[in-house]
């Protein structure tokens, strides 16, 4: 069934033509926490990602999009980012899923925030 999902959907880790390309001309340089696999041509033009999971960006820690888009040249595993001691740890995009943000006030809380800073318009 996994042969038939990657020969017939693209965001189910890769395509047999992903896979066909990355043997030939790919070479790995590194693999993030969430098992993303990252590939570069032999020449160093092309950049690519294989998801472990589902395809969706979100999932790529700064550190390898910078190096996917060609910010630095050098892999994360090869030089690490400097991480300042206010940053938090990268999170996907949780968009739809109960771990969504939910500001103060939306109709989407479980209970709504008490506000004292407003008075209802009311007609006389």
């Amino acid at each position: 069934m996994s042969v038939l999902l990657r020969f017939l959907t693209w965001w189910n880790s890769q395509t047999l033509n992903t896979q066909f390309w990355t043997w030939r001309h790919g070479v790995k340089v590194g693999e993030d926490a969430l098992g993303n696999v990252f590939f570069q041509t032999k020449d160093g033009k092309r950049r690519w990602v294989i998801y472990k999971a589902e395809a969706e960006a979100s999932q790529i820690s700064p550190e390898w999009h910078g190096w996917l888009h060609h910010t630095w040249n050098e892999p994360p595993t090869e030089v690490p980012l400097p991480h300042k001691a206010w940053e938090q740890p990268h999170k996907p995009n949780l968009t739809g899923t109960g771990g969504a943000y939910v500001p103060a006030g939306s109709l989407y809380r479980a209970k709504p925030a008490v506000r004292s800073d407003y008075d209802a318009w009311q007609p006389e």
